[in-house]
């Protein structure tokens, strides 16, 4: 395998779990047509997250007209930091990309929507999601799988053995 490059695997990681970010929520708008209506009102988890940074923070939760940005900052933002750990990952262990992103993306919605978001109190358990929610999951990290392993192929190249 060629020499590892670490700091171009996470900017490549960063820049393109960004876009990669950005695919998953166009594609997450249009399929949340598809999903039948629960009727809930409740908040996305990502808004939930900005809300405890902010109490944190400032003991307040995020403002009403912030509510929306700061959701999509926390999307971003966890976009973003997993695309740098995918990309220095990738420099290492070239199978870290199999399926073009396929597994990595099936990963982080294992990591995420089944794990850290009822473990933090961000939305219910995986037994008490529906299963049209688990596949919406599974297929918006699939496509932040694929996205996010195409361009960080296009900006650090192929890594293989």
């Amino acid at each position: 395998m060629a020499r590892p490059r670490p700091l171009l695997g996470l900017f490549a990681g960063v820049a393109a779990g960004l876009i990669a970010s950005a695919a998953m929520a166009a594609f997450q708008n249009q399929a949340r047509k598809l999903l039948p209506d629960e009727g809930g009102e409740d908040d996305p988890a990502t808004v939930k997250a900005a809300d405890k940074v902010s109490e944190t923070v400032t003991g307040q939760p995020v403002p009403a007209p912030y509510r929306e940005a700061g959701g999509q900052a926390v999307h971003y933002i966890t976009g973003a930091v997993l695309g740098g750990i995918y990309g220095v990952l990738t420099e290492y262990r070239a199978e870290a990309s199999a399926g073009f992103g396929s597994a990595y993306g099936i990963a982080t919605a294992a990591l995420l929507d089944e794990g850290v978001v009822p473990a933090a109190g961000l939305g219910p358990g995986p037994e008490a999601t529906p299963l049209a929610t688990h596949a919406y999951g599974a297929a918006s990290h699939l496509v932040y799988g694929w996205v996010l392993e195409g361009v960080r192929w296009l900006i650090a190249g192929r890594r293989g053995g």
